[in-house]
């Protein structure tokens, strides 16, 4: 019996990807099927970034693969291509950032600036071209959980240089200002130095630029949310009832403006005594998957209020850095895996695709 690509097809069509629970014929994710007598190669390509998940990914297709009768020979190339998705109406994907992700609470202490930095460097290890903006104007904290300094340089005195921490490209005012001096600024001078270090950093060709947003659901993040080109936003919270209730307005507000909520990440959700290893419920139980089930979102995953993390980020090695192996850096990189997923998952930009009509009089 010959081998055909449709038969490829057909015994690829039973084997999922553990990711997005889709198998890869239906999510398009064969490409460029070859045939050549008894061999048979191919490429598997995901539209998100998946450097730790490639081996066994080709593992399970080189396997349905070679049940097949009569094949002799396989290759299989495991590929990511993140692409560019749809943003608010009204704003034009940037051109050097493919897709935007706000990281937003509803309240301050809720450890979102601590979830921002090991998003951003989840989706680094994974393989990915990550930034990370500090959009919290009035206490900027980015700088020193990426145990960063000095100032940007400029290289065309108009846009200025990101600095770089453990791989993550990263713009702050906290560069721009000493760090004792408070930013007693209104609102709109919040918003146009939120905007400057957006459009002014000379970004690196980003697959995602991680926002950390500032806390709150006010003036100034309404309007950030309408004025930035956001792809979607995640919601960090504390199973505290207090919390909840501001994170749920965090999500009511991102939908008025027409940004897709993520899912919900639920922080402090368990403490671990150091000393015993007991585990305690400090803050609650359940909140975040309760309120994840009310709005019909995805709930990402809980981290445990624990001292190293704590230790580690103002450190400035965050856990994913300093811990790479640990379980609480797995859980950072499993909720990266699922937000990147997520993001595929959203309606792709097609700007670029249609071409600009110029009317001109004869």
């Amino acid at each position: 019996m010959s081998i055909t690509a449709e038969g490829v097809k057909a015994a690829l069509a039973v084997v999922v990807d553990p990711n997005t629970n889709k198998d890869f014929v239906s999510s398009k994710s064969v490409k460029n099927i070859q045939v050549d007598g008894d061999s048979v190669a191919l490429d598997i390509e995901l539209g998100y970034p998946a450097k730790s998940q490639a081996a066994a990914i080709r593992a399970s297709v080189v396997n349905a693969l070679r049940a097949m009768p009569g094949v002799g020979n396989v290759s299989v190339n495991v590929v990511t291509k993140v692409l560019s998705h749809a943003v608010q109406r009204g704003l034009k994907v940037m051109p050097n950032v493919k897709n935007i992700i706000a990281v937003a609470s509803g309240k301050g202490g809720v450890g979102k600036s601590t979830t921002a930095v090991n998003l951003a460097l989840a989706l680094a290890a994974e393989g990915a071209s990550v930034g990370l903006l500090d959009a919290d104007i009035y206490g900027p904290s980015q700088p020193m959980m990426l145990g960063v300094s000095g100032r940007p340089i400029s290289l065309d005195n108009k846009s200025m240089e990101p600095l770089e921490g453990h791989g993550v490209q990263v713009s702050s005012i906290g560069f721009l200002i000493d760090p004792d001096e408070p930013m007693v600024w209104r609102g709109p001078m919040v918003v146009q130095a939120l905007h400057q270090l957006l459009e002014q950093t000379n970004w690196k060709n980003l697959d995602y630029l991680v926002v950390d947003m500032p806390p709150g659901t006010g003036d100034i993040q309404l309007t950030l949310a309408q004025k930035v080109p956001v792809t979607g936003a995640v919601i960090v919270t504390t199973p505290q009832d207090i919390a909840l209730l501001d994170a749920r307005k965090g999500v009511k507000m991102f939908e008025k403006v027409g940004i897709p909520i993520l899912g919900v990440v639920e922080n402090m959700s368990t403490h671990i005594c150091s000393n015993c290893g007991h585990v305690e419920e400090i803050f609650g139980a359940g909140g975040g998957e309760k309120m994840s089930a009310d709005f019909n979102i995805e709930f990402l995953g809980k981290l445990p209020l624990q001292l190293s993390i704590r230790e580690q980020t103002d450190s400035g090695k965050p856990t994913v850095v300093a811990e790479p192996d640990g379980a609480v850096a797995g859980i950072y990189k499993d909720i990266a895996r699922k937000v990147a997923v997520k993001v595929a998952e959203q309606a792709k930009d097609m700007s670029a695709k249609f071409p600009t009509i110029v009317v001109k009089n004869d």
